[in-house]
């Protein structure tokens, strides 16, 4: 973890040092201080030993007691009457016993919501620091009272009950738990305004909570259509219906650059009585600035139903956990991490140029899994399972999915054709447990693949 953790402290120790040295330098007639190079080098610190503290509340709390002797390079230049000098910091050692609070901790990766950092005395710092190859340290008084400085700022702003806070998630969203589920039926578009050449577009839906880190979902492409109609539905698990608020945008699907948006509009969940379907038509907007002189120009008409259902109390979800209604990871899988399972259910409206045998390819962590091909079939049904057992939660990883065709033909031209492709974000499968969707395949005109996963611990 090192290589990580020093990129990451030293981009925390910039930040911090920055505003400080800002602050002192016009007193000193420097004009600029910055860092031309930093990193604590390959040495990571040792832990002479752990105490760790439980406590009635949600957190963790550790004092582990840290040695180090490091190989920093850390250059700084600084500015001052037109004049440039280079100091250079090295052979850094640092002994401390802080204590780290992780707090409040929650049923959803990685299970703390902030980091808390204190000392609990002043630690001890010692380091060299050269200025033009010269070894400043031997200047007389100057070692000790750049030691006692620095110590005395650390603990000046660290020292307990003092502590820097690092936020990992919003601690607000992360307690929330789930209380229910927003049923979406994407019924059609009416008028919409063309956006090609030709006068035609080829529109689709993509739905989301707002300011949710969740991926979004999407309807399949209507081809050449300005009235398309879809009655296709989805479902978003929702933990604050007061505030939470659904977000639809229609693109025109383009197969070269971007997709061009035709337009969108919002609805807020308070607006939903629970358990009645209601049935809206939005009007499409360019922003959501109501003061928008653009939004005046008609852009179409969305029809969606909508409909939210309270979980009730015996039916309420922990963070999401639905491990009743899935099974658990097998023995032997790491604790911190859990298994990754991927079922490959079925396509639709798969379109080949030469030939239409499909089968699906499985790209993750550079491992390749394939279904079997089927023949002559364009809505081919697999149902089939792969698995991978992680060390830890896939939040920052993509699954890439591709349908290929393939002919057994001798001879054959074109014996190999790919019928579309998705890359699938899997930090939904990670928040949620178990994601169930048909997605629309890129580089295909209506092609979807319907990809179950889950995530199990």
């Amino acid at each position: 973890m090192w290589p990580y953790l020093d990129r990451a402290i030293c981009a925390t120790a910039k930040n911090i040092a920055k505003p400080i040295i800002d602050e002192q330098t016009p007193q000193y007639k420097i004009q600029s201080v910055e860092f031309e190079t930093f990193t604590l080098g390959t040495i990571p610190p040792t832990f002479q030993g752990m105490k760790v503290y439980t406590t009635d509340d949600k957190e963790l709390i550790m004092e582990p007691s840290i040695k180090w002797a490091g190989n920093p390079n850390i250059i700084i230049a600084v500015t001052a009457y037109g004049l440039k000098a280079t100091i250079q910091v090295l052979d850094l050692q640092v002994f401390g016993i802080p204590r780290i609070t992780l707090k409040p901790l929650v049923g959803i990766f990685p299970c703390f919501a902030s980091i808390f950092v204190s000392l609990m005395n002043k630690p001890h710092v010692d380091f060299g620091l050269k200025l033009l190859g010269v070894d400043l340290m031997a200047i007389p008084g100057l070692y000790r009272f750049v030691q006692e400085l620095i110590k005395d700022q650390v603990a000046n702003m660290y020292l307990w009950p003092q502590a820097l806070e690092v936020q990992i998630m919003d601690p607000e969203q992360a307690l929330k738990r789930p209380l229910g589920i927003l049923d979406v039926t994407v019924v059609k578009a009416v008028k919409l305004q063309r956006k090609d050449l030709l006068g035609k577009s080829d529109p689709y839906v993509k739905l989301n909570l707002r300011e949710e880190k969740v991926a979004f979902k999407k309807t399949t492409v209507k081809r050449s259509n300005l009235n398309p109609e879809w009655n296709e539905e989805f479902s978003f698990v929702i933990k604050d219906p007061a505030t939470q608020v659904l977000e639809l945008r229609v693109y025109d699907w383009d197969q070269v650059g971007t997709h061009e948006e035709m337009g969108l509009n919002v609805v807020p969940l308070k607006d939903l009585t629970p358990d009645e379907p209601k049935v809206l038509t939005l009007v499409l907007l360019k922003t959501l600035n109501p003061n928008d002189p653009q939004n005046d120009k008609p852009r179409g008409q969305l029809v969606i139903e909508l409909v939210y259902k309270p979980f009730k109390e015996d039916e309420m979800l922990d963070d999401i956990d639905d491990s009743g209604m899935m099974e658990k990871a097998p023995e032997g899988t790491p604790a911190g991490g859990g298994l990754l399972v991927i079922i490959v259910h079925e396509a639709q409206d798969l379109e080949g140029k030469y030939h239409t045998n499909p089968h699906v390819r499985l790209l993750f962590k550079g491992e390749e899994r394939k279904t079997k091909r089927i023949k002559k079939n364009r809505d081919p049904r697999w149902d089939e399972e792969f698995q991978f057992r992680l060390e830890e939660p896939p939040t920052n990883d993509r699954l890439h999915v591709e349908v290929y065709s393939t002919s057994s033909r001798i001879g054959l031209l074109h014996s190999k054709e790919s019928l579309g492709h998705v890359s699938i974000n899997l930090v939904d499968v990670v928040h949620n447990r178990r994601v169930n969707e048909k997605y629309q395949l890129i580089d295909s005109r209506n092609g979807r693949v319907q990809i179950e996963l889950q995530w199990r611990t």
